[in-house]
């Protein structure tokens, strides 16, 4: 059979592993960054001194945030992966391959959008936090209408750059036999003997979603630095 007739032959199976990989990406992502917003709340600095328990209450949030944002970082997301996949069956928790790839790369990416959203906070003046104040707004109305836009558009393209990584990543969880972009190759190259034609048109397939995904980031960060323009 000829690379060419290789390919065609192979097209469906890679576009049905590459919407797996999308939705799986999507998915984790919208997790991740839900997971992301919670750590990011608790390590963001406090604007207004805090005395007593509060002040115990708040430290001691911001301190677990960070020791998780070090261990996900820390550590190989393929060994976070075969720790929830197969290491949770000894405690009585078992998964089945998808729910625990997503969990796995939720988890990951949440540290390291967290870091991208507490950055992009923490970098608005202090003095924004006060006059908001002095205006009579709470903690969580400062954040949702004054620091969170601000915030949003220095956020946006490092948390982009994480979605980017994460389409990347999703490969990972092949190893754990769920069927995305890779899988879908590998199972392909298992029937027909010819892995480089194939390995190509997965690392095409994975170049091409990056690239979209890519033209999103700039089309988003134009739209979000419009207002500043006026």
């Amino acid at each position: 059979m000829s690379t060419t007739s290789l390919l065609v032959q192979s097209l469906p199976v890679l576009a049905q592993g590459a919407v797996l990989t999308v939705k799986f990406a999507v998915l984790s992502m919208v997790f991740g960054l839900l997971g992301a917003v919670v750590l990011a709340m608790m390590g963001i600095r406090q604007s207004e001194p805090l005395e007593g328990f509060e002040r115990i209450w708040v430290n001691a949030l911001a301190g677990l945030a960070r020791a998780y944002v070090s261990l996900m970082r820390g550590t190989p997301l393929l060994v976070q992966i075969f720790v929830i996949y197969y290491g949770l069956p000894s405690l009585g928790i078992s998964l089945d391959p998808t729910p625990a790839g997503v969990i796995a790369l939720s988890a990951n990416v949440a540290a390291y959008m967290s870091e991208s959203m507490r950055g992009a906070i923490n970098g608005i003046a202090r003095g924004q936090w006060l006059a908001a104040y002095s205006l009579g707004l709470s903690w969580g109305q400062t954040l949702r209408y004054v620091i969170g836009p601000q915030a949003l558009r220095i956020a946006v393209p490092s948390l982009s750059n994480s979605l980017i990584s994460l389409i990347k990543d999703t490969s990972l969880v092949s190893v754990i036999t769920v069927t995305e972009l890779l899988r879908s190759a590998q199972e392909v190259i298992a029937a027909t003997y010819q892995p480089l034609p194939l390995y190509l048109a997965a690392a095409a397939v994975y170049w091409v979603l990056c690239q979209i995904l890519e033209w999103v980031q700039r089309w988003y960060e134009k739209r979000l630095s419009l207002p500043a323009r006026h």
